[in-house]
């Protein structure tokens, strides 16, 4: 991981491979937000001009031996315009372009980015960008040479104080989250299933106040798990359900409880309703709403916040073979329910719904689960959007905005009352899917079954669906590099954060 800091220092005097300078875009040239030279000042004036170089948010362009600096590299990143009046820097778009600046760099051990303004918001945006951007994933590499990481970054401030320390401890804290998460994605699925994923967990959370809890084929047998044992019967790897716990020191039974639920296929071929080969290629992502889980527990507990927080892990692998789950298959779940499978592809709600129901044994006083869940959720949002449904309105809220305090977009969508007969079925108390239309919202409605029941009231939940943007197929955008992205994990730490100030 890469190690950040923040200091006072000079952005000229620093000896660092290379300097980040942000760019305000004007009328004539771009205004910089640092305090350089004269000659520096008008040789980057003119170098830019001569590249026709505007400043637009998310641009980029590489200036060697800049007079004036020790860096051998300058890049400098467009902010576009600068704020006016009561106006504020937009940290999304900040953090985009410090990410993009990181993203392209080669053969840089130490960055220096200067941040555009000293306040805690800023240099933890600058942070956040810098240290996703610098994201390298080399942990399958053999012969071939692995790219070199960057292995420090300093945020360079007017003047350093304890309130941007704290923010950069915490940008650290978080992105380790994410860093963790994208490595679990990006795991080849004959390295990463049910039980090394769990041993992963485990040894992560050695040492830290997260206690860990594994359900194995056995226990789950005797729990009668039968929505996540049914998913995983087909498999030579037999599923798992994980317990992350954190608890603050000295909580009392009235610190509210958050239950973040990770749906975690580690490889989903579809089953007997196996997918097209084109379709396949990319399944072993189909665990990234667990890894969100696991990333965001972890830097909820080095950030010590004082709420408690368990993440639930529900870990399997679809396979088709001669034990595997058939449609029309039957299934009682762990509250009880009978679950008619209408297609073996459609898993993740069964992993989810034995697992909800087991969070709510355990005292959750609000719940968010977090999936790879439908194809119908990328149709209406793309690639960049998850889609957010809730029992409540103003949890559903505080989801969407923990996400936009993050520059993760999330988008409320409804649980339409009319669209829940499409789940009636003869045979069972429920079908798991319903037919192509509103896919996406028939899957919340599901899940909605098994939210937990409290004083004949359920608990505050909602279901994100990050089908689309919790890997990245494309080329890397921003602080979003190709493969796994981690998505997710900063929403559920600023969320908890926020549960904090209630």
């Amino acid at each position: 991981m890469t190690t950040l800091t923040v200091t006072a220092r000079s952005a000229a005097d620093l000896a660092a491979d290379v300097l980040v300078l942000g760019a305000f875009s004007g009328d004539e040239r771009p205004t910089f937000a640092a305090e350089l030279s004269a000659e520096t000042t008008s040789h980057l004036d003119a170098a830019l001009e001569a590249l026709r170089f505007t400043a637009a948010a998310d641009s980029t362009v590489v200036l060697p031996a800049v007079p004036g600096v020790r860096a051998a590299r300058v890049v400098v990143v467009g902010l576009g315009a600068a704020p006016t009046g009561e106006q504020t820097l937009d940290l999304a778009a900040l953090r985009r372009s410090v990410g993009a600046a990181l993203m392209g760099l080669k053969d840089a051990g130490h960055v220096a980015v200067v941040a555009p303004e000293a306040t805690a918001a800023v240099v933890a945006a600058v942070g956040e960008g810098a240290l996703l951007g610098a994201y390298r994933f080399t942990a399958q590499r053999g012969t071939s040479e692995a790219p070199t990481p960057t292995e420090t970054v300093t945020v360079l401030v007017a003047q350093e104080s304890d309130e941007l320390t704290a923010a950069v401890d915490r940008a650290r804290a978080v992105c380790a989250g994410v860093a963790y998460a994208r490595d679990l994605v990006n795991t080849a699925p004959n390295l990463l299933y049910p039980q090394t994923f769990a041993e992963s967990v485990a040894e992560r959370s050695e040492g830290s106040r997260i206690e860990i809890t594994v359900y194995d084929e056995k226990a789950l047998a005797e729990g009668g798990f039968g929505g996540i044992l049914g998913v995983g019967q087909g498999s030579a790897q037999a599923p798992r359900i994980v317990s992350m716990a954190y608890s603050p020191e000295g909580a009392g039974t009235d610190v509210p409880h958050l239950a973040l639920v990770g749906k975690g296929m580690t490889f989903d071929s579809g089953g007997l309703d196996i997918k097209p080969a084109n379709g396949m290629a990319n399944m072993k992502s189909d665990m990234a709403g667990a890894a969100a889980v696991a990333g965001a527990v972890l830097a909820i507990a080095e950030l010590g916040l004082p709420v408690k927080v368990t993440g639930w892990l529900g870990l399997a692998e679809n396979m088709p073979s001669g034990t595997a789950q058939r449609a029309s298959d039957v299934v009682t779940m762990h509250n009880g329910m009978t679950v008619e499978i209408l297609n073996t592809d459609a898993e993740g709600r069964m992993v989810l719904a034995d697992v909800m129901t087991l969070a709510g044994e355990k005292g959750a006083t609000a719940m968010v689960d977090i999936a790879t869940l439908t194809g119908a959720q990328v149709v209406a949002l793309g690639g960049e959007i998850a889609g957010v449904m809730s029992n409540d309105e103003t949890f559903r809220s505080d989801v969407v905005a923990a996400g936009a305090d993050m520059g993760e977009e999330l988008w409320g969508m409804p649980l339409p009352r009319s669209y829940r007969k499409v789940l009636d079925t003869e045979v069972a108390d429920i079908a798991h899917k319903g037919g192509p239309a509103g896919g996406m919202l028939t899957a919340g409605l599901f899940l909605q079954e098994f939210v937990p029941v409290t004083d004949e009231q359920p608990i505050p939940w909602a279901h994100v669906d990050i089908a689309g943007p919790s890997f990245n197929e494309q080329g890397p955008r921003g602080f979003t590099p190709k493969g796994g992205t981690g998505f997710g994990v900063a929403t559920m730490v600023r969320l908890a954060e926020r549960m904090t100030t209630k």
